[in-house]
């Protein structure tokens, strides 16, 4: 009986939206942490869903297409969640207008991956990080880690990590 309250009141869930512009890689990112494996992946039009279990949390991962005509969408998504942004490190584009236009995302924890960093001329975790002013985030967790997606490196900060 101690057991099964036990299991009970340790339960956890995460929902976790993983978003970021169209080819960041959140697809090939999402089934490195379910398979730990590259799947061949098109374009995501709507969105995926899978859990993924880590000893007795549960996180429900929704990757959601990152195309400009599904953007407007992604508020939809926002509450009751946390945040996975795969941001690719070729790319200057400022997107913290998510954290800062959603009044849903403003307690939401915050993990980006600076995917890509295979591919030469990329910017740094520390880089990305400075220009998307990541340090003026005090209201809310955030982490930002470098991985590339083709080959794994990097991807398992969810299992490490408590999003």
């Amino acid at each position: 009986m101690g057991f099964n309250m036990y299991f009970y009141f340790c339960y956890v869930e995460h929902k976790v939206i993983i978003v970021g512009l169209d080819n960041a890689g959140k697809t090939t990112i999402l089934y490195q942490f379910l398979m730990n494996e590259v799947v061949h992946t098109s374009p995501t039009i709507g969105s995926n869903v899978e859990e993924i279990v880590v000893k007795k949390t549960h996180f429900l991962m929704w990757d959601i297409g990152g195309q400009e005509s599904l953007r407007s969408s992604w508020n939809t998504y926002y509450s009751n969640t946390e945040v996975m942004h795969v941001y690719t490190a070729l790319e200057k584009i400022n997107v913290c207008f998510l954290f800062s236009f959603s009044q849903d995302l403003r307690k939401a924890a915050v993990l980006i991956f600076a995917n890509k960093q295979d591919m030469k001329g990329c910017m740094s975790a520390a880089e990305i990080s400075k220009y998307l002013t990541l340090s003026s985030i005090k209201d809310h967790p955030w982490h930002i880690q470098s991985c590339c997606a083709l080959t794994g490196e990097g991807c398992n900060a969810p299992q490490t990590r408590a999003v």
